[in-house]
């Protein structure tokens, strides 16, 4: 029966729209809405209202996998009528009539409002049917298929329109989200007006459908490039946009295949499209660091029979969803899409960030056993993931909050509430606050030591985490003695060459070396070592961890090389295990490269910068800051090496890419993220685009440099030392000042101290501790422009240095 009149669920707020795209298959990226569709409808006992809208008028399909009830107006007839309105307001002809505001309309009208009135003149239940009775799915079809469809759909002049209202498709979309919970666009393939349209102007959300193919890769970059440099450049359309890339016609039975389409293989210069996408996803969005890993364990969609015949999905969808079947991928697809996450947020924290946000909401403000305890335990789970990524702010603010409802609950004294403030005081150690850090130490060891004892585990824990804490604030006396009490308690209770012991020696060590007793902490690395190699094996990450400590201290004693023989043992533990890529692998080499640097052995250091200056290409991209200052180091070292030619070669590579910016970053890439629906771990730089609605395929926005921390150059300068004692007497004043948490006092100093760390003049080791040291207080402060300053001014003095060690002019004082 047909429905005459639509009568739709109310709505508490607008919906969201989103477009599915696909350079090519268009028939995987057709079943992937219409899968996506009926798992909407079928949400909150089916009261959802989903409606699908064909897009794709070149080669319409929607209609196909459900039902036929004859013939009906849907979105070209829709259109047309618009066009008619707008004629009837006087926007009849682009040509005389130029988009802009106000004085181009005849009645005062700017082009929103004009779109809106539009939109209203225009009744839309005639073009949109319901296809599904079970639940609340519509279709707006692509037009009425008679005998003039196709010519009508050839000639409709979907630019014209844009240019007669540029308005009119935004309005479009809130119109119909006012209306429909989601609003899913079916976009055709390729690039034409008509595509712009659906993934630049209507979505916020864009679903991009692509196969492991490069033609299929480059025609998804281009599409989403362009709409996010269109958003970010033009002042009425900058909304978020989040990107969600899905990989179709996947083999599942060949594993080698599969894997070397999604990693690819460096050494056949095959690049998979994980990292193709991820870098795409840094340039577009402006930030340093995005790994899909987790995304892409999760959503893929496999090469199956039942992509050609979708019509048993629209109908009823799959009976058993298991591990490989369509819905079960695109019911994880949505734990990203519902909540507005970041495909590079991993599946774990999407999953407890959306389990916190529904138990924040269900209490109310309140306090409820049956929904705080969980509340408590997955904000302490987020906490650990957000530690383990490095992501100290949010981990600190997850764990505030977890010790403060177990404290309501279960009180002080649990054994919960002490483990939450046990890691609570760590992070705020690692994050620099110390004053904070070592009151929750000396509180949390009084009360291990009178619930449990002097000599329970957990009270040797707290006392060594003191130690540490005491340490990091210059007090080694009393931190020497606490370590040594550990040590002795451990040494009693569990033996010499137990784990627990080892542990405890190495935290001494890191304290000795740090007060500058380094024979003494030398021996303790190399008990350490000695005991972990025979219990856990010479490439257990936590050797690993020991060896590359005691390789840093003995550079520092001058045993150059010992310090090379041992790291040169953990680079390539590191590249077996982790691979050339690895952030842990690229941080071996570089300490390599200082060791190398330290023997003059230029060769040696040359062969390591180019490994890391390719893996740094291949994981941040040609323009990332770490990546120009790892090739501008290597240039200096061809030049050193009388290679002046090919350190010119890399110059003007250099050149190229620092023009553009690191990955040629948009400014107001960061600033969509941004404005998305907070999540925990979201984050980017609000911006404002400038410019006016002009054509439909804008320009970009200007590039800039996104700020990261990354190491001072090795080579950069020689050995002089003049005027390296005052500075670095400014630099121990600045550690005393970070260490007491004088904020106010450190910004100054560390502002002050900019400029003269890049004097040509000051040695290289006493550069990199003052770059790291400055950079340590802006971090502190999360000033993200100083930050950027900071990173622009270094990449600038490695470029002028490079230019002097080619030019042939000597590199010495300025």
């Amino acid at each position: 029966m047909e429905i005459q009149r639509l009568t739709l669920p109310p709505r508490s707020g607008p919906g969201d729209v989103t477009t599915f795209y696909s350079f090519e298959s268009a028939s995987a990226r057709s079943v992937a809405l219409t899968t996506m569709a009926l798992r909407l409808a079928g949400r909150e006992n089916a009261t959802v209202p989903v409606l699908m809208i064909d897009f794709d008028t070149e080669s319409p399909g929607l209609h196909h996998y459900f039902e036929r009830r004859g013939e009906r107006p849907g979105l070209l007839e829709y259109f047309q009528a618009c066009r008619d309105q707008l004629r009837l307001l006087g926007r009849g002809h682009p040509a005389r009539t130029p988009p802009g505001y106000g004085a181009d309309d005849p009645d005062g009208l700017d082009d929103a409002a004009l779109a809106r009135q539009v939109l209203e003149a225009v009744a839309w239940e005639p073009f949109v049917e319901r296809v599904d009775l079970s639940r609340p799915l519509y279709l707006m079809r692509a037009g009425s298929f008679d005998d003039s469809y196709g010519e009508r759909a050839d000639q409709f002049d979907w630019d014209g329109l844009f240019q007669l209202c540029p308005a009119l498709f935004r309005c479009f979309a809130e119109f119909m989200a006012q209306r429909f919970a989601h609003v899913l666009v079916d976009a055709r393939s390729g690039r034409s007006a008509a595509v712009s349209i659906c993934t630049t102007l209507l979505p916020c959300r864009l679903v991009t459908v692509f196969t492991p193919t490069q033609r299929s890769l480059d025609g998804l970059a281009g599409v989403v490039t362009r709409a996010i440099e269109y958003r970010c450049s033009h002042e009425q359309e900058q909304r978020p946009l989040l990107v969600y890339p899905l990989p179709a016609a996947i083999d599942s039975a060949d594993s080698a295949r599969r894997l070397l389409w999604r990693r690819g293989d460096p050494h056949k210069a095959v690049a998979g499209y994980q990292s193709t996408i991820e870098q795409l996803l840094r340039q577009c969005y402006g930030v340093s660091r995005v790994s899909l890993d987790s995304y892409f364990d999760e959503v893929q969609l496999p090469q199956l029979h039942a992509m050609a015949g979708a019509e048993q999905l629209a109908h009823g969808g799959e009976r058993d969803a298991d591990r490989f079947s369509l819905t079960r991928t695109f019911d994880t697809l949505l734990d990203w899409l519902l909540g507005n996450y970041f495909p590079w947020q991993s599946h774990a924290e999407v999953r407890l960030a959306s389990a916190i946000g529904a138990a924040r909401e269900r209490l109310g403000g309140g306090i409820n056993l049956a929904l705080a305890l969980p509340l408590a335990r997955d904000l302490h789970q987020l906490g650990e993931l957000y530690r383990g990524a490095g992501r100290a702010t949010e981990a600190i603010a997850c764990f505030e909050e977890s010790i403060n409802l177990r404290q309501r609950l279960l009180g002080d004294e649990h054994a919960d509430t002490r483990a939450g403030r046990a890691q609570l005081a760590t992070l705020l150690r690692h994050d620099g606050r110390l004053a904070e850090a070592q009151f929750l130490h000396e509180l949390l060891l009084d009360d291990c030591a009178r619930l449990l004892g002097p000599e329970h585990p957990d009270t040797l824990a707290a006392r060594a985490a003191l130690a540490a804490t005491v340490a990091r604030r210059g007090d080694f006396g009393r931190a020497l003695a606490l370590h040594e009490q550990v040590i002795d308690a451990s040494e009693r209770l569990y033996g010499p060459s137990h784990m627990h012991t080892l542990d405890c020696l190495a935290e001494q060590a890191r304290t000795l070396a740090r007060h500058g007793e380094y024979s003494r902490a030398r021996m303790v690395y190399e008990r350490v070592l000695d005991g972990r190699e025979r219990l856990l094996g010479s490439e257990h990450e936590d050797a690993l961890r020991c060896t590359q400590d005691l390789s840093t201290l003995l550079r520092e004693l001058g045993d150059l090389g010992n310090a090379r023989k041992l790291q040169e043992g953990v680079v390539a533990a590191r590249e077996r295990h982790a691979g050339p890529d690895h952030p842990a692998t690229m941080q071996a080499r570089e300490l390599l490269a200082e060791i190398m640097a330290a023997q003059s052995d230029l060769a040696g250091v040359r062969a390591m910068l180019e490994l890391l200056a390719r893996s740094r290409e291949r994981s941040l991209g040609a323009g990332h800051p770490d990546t120009l200052s790892s090739q501008l180091r290597l240039a200096s070292t061809l030049s050193e090496q009388g290679d002046v030619d090919a350190a010119r070669r890399l110059q003007q590579k250099l050149a190229g890419a620092s023009g553009q910016g690191p990955a040629g970053a948009s400014p107001d890439a960061a600033g969509l993220a941004a404005t998305a629906a907070p999540r925990p771990g979201q984050g980017g730089e609000a911006g404002h685009g400038a410019g006016r609605h002009g054509a439909l395929f804008g320009g970009p926005g200007a590039a800039r440099f996104e700020a990261g921390a990354r190491p001072t150059s090795i080579l950069d300068a020689p050995p002089d030392s003049g005027g390296a004692d005052t500075l670095s007497h400014k630099l121990a004043q600045l550690q005393e000042l970070i260490d007491s948490c004088s904020e106010r006092e450190a910004r100054a100093l560390a502002d002050s101290l900019r400029k003269p760390v890049l004097r040509r003049n000051v040695p290289p080791p006493l550069r990199k501790r003052g770059m790291a040291l400055i950079r340590q207080v802006y971090v502190r402060h999360n000033d993200k422009d100083a930050l950027l300053a900071l990173a622009q001014d270094e990449v600038a003095f490695l470029q002028e240095a490079l230019n002097d060690a080619v030019s042939g002019r000597p590199v010495s004082a300025q």
